[in-house]
């Protein structure tokens, strides 16, 4: 869920995290015009949408309880840390890699 922006209160599905810059690419948030000249993935060339990343702290997760966004603390549950909604304590899985 958008928190700030001319997006605002939009949800999606997170396409990619970018660790480096700490942006996220949110399906359908921020969508950018660019402009492309003819080549052989775009024959016509022309001006295309795409969707520009979104910097992290501007999204929040939504929590499946309520529908709405929510803060996410961690807590250790046999010895795995996982992500759990402030608000609900609803469990919104595990962090880092498997």
């Amino acid at each position: 869920m958008v928190v700030t922006g001319a997006d605002r209160g939009k949800s999606g599905k997170v396409l990619r995290v970018l660790t480096a810059k700490d942006r996220v690419i949110v399906e359908g948030i921020n969508r950018v015009w660019k402009h492309v000249r003819p080549s052989q993935r775009y024959p016509q060339g022309g001006r295309i949408q795409k969707d520009a990343p979104i910097h992290l702290s501007n999204v929040m997760p939504l929590d499946p309880a309520t529908g709405k966004g929510t803060r996410v603390k961690a807590e250790v549950k046999d010895g795995v840390k996982h992500r759990v909604a402030v608000k609900t304590g609803t469990d919104l899985g595990r962090t880092g890699k498997k």
